[in-house]
């Protein structure tokens, strides 16, 4: 293991977090300041970062036109077509923001919902109530997982 090449898999938030700690400088909304004005949020960004996972990822905050110039690692990115809480223009952004978007493998999963990159629960806690271990009718979750983990695994080892 290489301490100085370290990876970040980032869904939803966590896609935040991870272009945020890769060199993506984000803004925050009026409404999340105390003074109700656009503000710079301060991250610290790691070296060490090579390349990111982005799994659905929230990227509202990197809307201004140079916030993800820094971010310029290979990144493989998918998005999910029936996502309500990410949906398609989150990937765009981060297509249009990144150093270079020919370092992005990016596509959109078939049928998939915002949640259908968890991991799939266990019978007991499968229901219409809890939202995440839900899929649009006819995804296979079980089936995608084994999919997402060769090809994450396949990214990772370039």
């Amino acid at each position: 293991m290489n301490p100085n090449d370290v990876s970040i898999i980032g869904h939803s938030l966590g896609g935040y977090t991870a272009l945020a700690a890769a060199g993506g400088e984000p803004t925050s909304f009026p409404h999340e300041s105390s003074d109700g004005q656009p503000q710079h949020i301060e991250v610290i960004p790691d070296s060490r970062i090579q390349s990111l996972v982005l799994l659905a990822p929230a990227s509202v905050w990197f809307q201004s036109e140079e916030a993800l110039r820094m971010v310029d690692i290979p990144i493989l990115m998918l998005d999910a077509e029936k996502d309500p809480y990410t949906p398609a223009f989150h990937a765009q952004i981060i297509m249009n923001g990144v150093a270079d978007r020919n370092k992005v493998q990016y596509r959109t999963v078939q049928n998939a919902g915002h949640f259908s990159f968890l991991s799939p629960f266990p019978p007991s806690m499968s229901s219409p109530s809890f939202l995440p271990s839900q899929d649009p009718p006819g995804f296979d979750r079980i089936q995608f997982h084994k999919e997402l983990c060769a090809e994450i695994t396949s990214f990772l080892k370039r």
